[in-house]
Parts: C-alpha cells; sequence; structure tokens
C-alpha cells in the first residue's frame, strides 16, 4: 500500500503546522522490535534473485516506510504491482520483491528478528555467486 502526501487528510491546517494523518496502515501485531533502515539502490536493483529460497522466493518481512527519491516497482505474491516513488510513504505486508527503477533512497521500519533473517539471507546469496 503506497500514499502520496496530497492524498492523506490533513486534521490539523494551520499557518504554524499541517499535521496529516493516514490510520490504518499496516498491521504490527505479533512483531517484537523494529530496525529503522536506510536502503540506497542503484537504478535496476532487482532482489528478487537474492530472495530465492525464502517461503514463496519472497521477502516476509513487512516494512513501513518513505520514499525519499528516486522510484521501486514492489511485486506482491498475486503478482499485483505498485510503483512507490519520492514523496511516496509504504507499507510492504509479507510477501513482495522490490526493484529499482531509477537511484533511490528508502528509509524503512521493519521487525528486527524477520527482516534480519532477510538481510542474512541475502547476504549469504550475495557471498555465494561472488
Amino acid at each position: 500500500m503506497r500514499v502520496a502526501k496530497e492524498n492523506i487528510h490533513a486534521e490539523i491546517d494551520s499557518q504554524a503546522a499541517v499535521a496529516r494523518h493516514q490510520p490504518d496502515f499496516g498491521d504490527a501485531t505479533g512483531y517484537e522490535d523494529l530496525a529503522a533502515e536506510y536502503f540506497s539502490l542503484k537504478k535496476g536493483t532487482d532482489i528478487t534473485g537474492l530472495l530465492e529460497g525464502l517461503e514463496n522466493d519472497l521477502c516476509q518481512s513487512p516494512h513501513w516506510g518513505y520514499v525519499i527519491s528516486g522510484q521501486l516497482t514492489v511485486t506482491y505474491t498475486d503478482g499485483s504491482e505498485e510503483v512507490d516513488e519520492g514523496g511516496d510513504m509504504y507499507y510492504w505486508p509479507p510477501g513482495h520483491t522490490v526493484q529499482a527503477d531509477e537511484d533511490t533512497e528508502v528509509v524503512m521500519f521493519s521487525p528486527q528478528h524477520e527482516h534480519g533473517e532477510v538481510i542474512d539471507h541475502m547476504r549469504n546469496k550475495m557471498e555465494e555467486s561472488a
């Protein structure tokens, strides 16, 4: 799920401040500690091959975040795609992969344990192919 800033209702809109609020932006039930992550991806980066061997060959950790700049295509378990671009907030449920359509900078918040396992798996795949 992605949402552009302009599409988030302003709960407070004054000369001094604008506070936008998006309810129901993903479910964190059952997850413990969150990790904060900053990713820089070069245009053409596709993590799909690094996810092979995980359940459905996809990342099984949810992520909440913000695209600082660039553009990503996220593909989900059901084959649907979503394009997230600079200025978008996003929630990616478990069961996705990501490709950078442009040089992209993103901030993510992920369950520490679940995404740590995915990162370790990806690192191992990179070492195997080196």
